[in-house]
């Protein structure tokens, strides 16, 4: 699914209001019943905050929980407010906040019985990653390739993420790979 400039847009106010409200005085959410087709279809979404270019939340579900437009609205205000990373977002910051949405496509299972296959299936730049192990779970988005884009520290930092060590492997690890649809405030907004 790509998006066209004008529903990037109102997914990107729909988050900086969504964290807005929290403060009071800022206009309502936009309405469902006014969205594009694709904003009412059911997406798996993160919000990613950054302030003066640090990280400053960034949270999002790996399955479709909510229509598109209702889990960046979600999303972005768990992004501001709760990620434990970081202590709630203040109304002084909120100015100086960057907000960017990746809308994320199925998540199809990477079949890799070794590391080194891994690392060989693996699409720098493109694929975002999902390990599994009993209840550990974890997700690199694709934007993580920009710091870390060697795929074997890419999958080190994964397992990392998740509570494994970085070297870890055996055979009840399962990996799923996907894409994402990324785009943030300050893009040039074109369709295509």
């Amino acid at each position: 699914m790509l998006l066209d400039a004008a529903a990037r847009a109102l997914l990107l106010r729909v988050a900086r209001q969504s964290i807005a409200q929290r403060f009071g005085g800022h206009s309502p959410l936009s309405s469902l019943d006014d969205a594009a087709p694709a904003l009412r279809e059911k997406r798996a979404t993160f919000v990613t905050l950054k302030h003066h270019g640090a990280l400053r939340g960034c949270v999002g579900v790996l399955e479709p929980l909510r229509t598109l437009l209702e889990d960046v609205a979600h999303n972005a205000r768990t992004a501001a407010f709760h990620d434990p990373r970081f202590p709630p977002l203040e109304p002084a910051e909120l100015p100086g906040v960057h907000i960017s949405i990746s809308i994320l496509s199925t998540a199809m299972p990477l079949m890799a019985p070794t590391r080194q296959e891994l690392l060989k299936a693996l699409r720098p730049g493109v694929d975002g990653l999902i390990v599994r192990e009993g209840p550990l779970r974890a997700t690199f988005l694709p934007s993580v390739w920009e710091t870390l884009p060697q795929a074997d520290d890419f999958v080190a930092g994964l397992l990392q993420k998740a509570g494994l060590a970085a070297g870890h492997w055996s055979p009840a690890l399962s990996f799923f790979r996907y894409r994402t649809e990324s785009f943030c405030e300050g893009d040039r907004l074109s369709s295509g």
